[in-house]
């Protein structure tokens, strides 16, 4: 039920609403105050991190669609916070999840969605399943097979030779059973790495 039908809805049809349909309603809309506030986050964390890469405030205000007051806001609070580490060598879990996820999503892309992890990616990245450790085992099955596929195919050595890394980092996770790792929250991690992942990727810094 969206709010506008809600909206239209009298007060004694709002009364009569059953308890599993409330907690529904309430349930859809924390999900998507969740998701802005990590959003906000994320956004905060790549401004500080492309600003230490030296990357100007005008361009980064113009390419995140903000005044530049604002991302100079942002900077300055780096400088109380403590600069984001955008550095792929990071062990926390959401971290090499997220290093994991934007590799997939550029295999994907270089098989022209047609890879065998593209499914199940898309469905991560859009919030319809979670980054549980049975999920990201499915995914990094996936992965292995698109990868001995077209491991002749230009880029895929070198997608090899990060998924190995990766792969490393996650098994040592597993046996160490602890995700501790640098400040932040875990989904913003896990996005901030996927996109610097695959900036790496793609050689463009």
């Amino acid at each position: 039920m969206s709010v506008d039908q809600i909206g239209r809805m009298s007060e004694e049809q709002v009364g009569q609403m059953s308890e599993e349909q409330v907690g529904q309603m309430f349930a859809g809309m924390n999900e998507i105050i969740r998701a802005g506030e990590e959003m906000r986050r994320l956004r905060a964390e790549m401004i500080q991190a492309f600003a230490g890469a030296g990357w100007t405030q005008d361009r980064l205000a113009r390419l995140a669609g903000m005044s530049q007051p604002a991302v100079s806001k942002q900077v300055a609070k780096e400088r109380t916070d403590g600069a984001v580490d955008t550095s792929l060598d990071q062990h926390d879990t959401p971290w090499l999840e997220g290093r994991l996820w934007g590799l997939a999503e550029e295999i994907s892309e270089a098989l022209d969605d047609s890879a065998h992890c593209s499914r199940l990616v898309h469905v991560l990245a859009r919030g319809r399943k979670r980054f549980t450790e049975q999920n990201v085992d499915a995914l990094r099955r996936l992965m292995e097979q698109d990868l001995r596929e077209h491991a002749t195919e230009a880029a895929f050595p070198a997608y090899r030779v990060v998924y190995d890394a990766i792969a490393r980092g996650l098994d040592v996770r597993s046996t160490a059973r602890t995700d501790e790792g640098p400040a932040g929250s875990a989904s913003a991690r896990r996005t901030l790495a996927c996109q610097i992942q695959r900036v790496r990727l793609r050689g463009d810094i």
